[in-house]
């Protein structure tokens, strides 16, 4: 069940954070930075405190500055979780994987809809039910999104892996009680056995579970780490989303 890594180092969540508008994208409100100009797309994924927390936007940015046009829409429906609203397993009935993916797959296609051919879907931690399960969801068909990036999966099974079928990139932590590296070299060894998809597996070390997104932007040397996986991210995406 989920735990206190999924759940550490909540952010300050703040709706004007962000370089980037606002705007409605396949029926979700969605954070949105970059030009409808650029030739390529991303589709990030926040974890369980969802699209307003400063540090997932501040990725979105990045992407956008290197030429990508970014979605991150709220998949909880103004709901992120919040401490002391209520118990976290009570809040993920409502805030399932299931129905996030099928969010997941009409954002896709709004986005396509504005003429890019190509997407990306990054997806970090989302709790017990983790958005990892989306991401690895849109990548069994090429069809629906060009490569995919995983940062501290949880939760994500040996079968989900092997349906994988675009370029993947998996970005673990060397302590994650929930994506551990000894499944992520699981992960590694069915990756492998299928050729045809391009994939890259990296454990980091001495980081926890979340550190590429939960961090403290004051903390250098974990903003320096998040940053490594937020620039490993960013080559993967450059390389096959085009």
């Amino acid at each position: 069940m989920a735990g206190s890594q999924c759940c550490s180092n909540p952010p300050t969540l703040n709706p004007h954070s962000g370089e980037g508008t606002i705007e409605l994208l396949g029926g979700l409100k969605t954070y949105i930075s970059g030009s409808s100009n650029s030739k390529h797309a991303l589709l990030l994924i926040s974890d369980i405190f969802g699209y307003e927390a400063p540090n997932i936007r501040l990725v979105a940015d990045k992407m956008a500055a290197a030429g990508f046009y970014v979605a991150v829409p709220d998949f909880f429906y103004g709901e992120p979780f919040v401490y002391d609203n209520r118990p976290l397993q009570d809040w993920l009935k409502d805030h399932g994987t299931d129905k996030g993916l099928e969010d997941a797959k009409a954002v896709v296609e709004a986005i396509k809809a504005k003429g890019f051919s190509a997407v990306g879907a990054a997806g970090f931690c989302w709790g017990g039910n983790s958005n990892a399960k989306v991401v690895t969801g849109l990548s069994k068909s090429k069809s629906s999104i060009a490569a995919a990036v995983l940062l501290h999966p949880s939760f994500v099974s040996l079968d989900n892996i092997k349906e994988v079928n675009v370029p993947i990139s998996i970005l673990g932590a060397e302590i994650d009680d929930y994506g551990p590296p000894a499944l992520l070299k699981q992960f590694e060894e069915i990756l492998a056995a299928k050729p045809e998809v391009d994939s890259y597996v990296e454990i980091f070390p001495n980081v926890v579970h979340g550190w590429a997104v939960r961090y403290n932007a004051d903390d250098q040397v974990a903003a320096n780490l998040a940053n490594e996986a937020h620039k490993k991210m960013l080559e993967w995406f450059s390389l096959y989303v085009k």
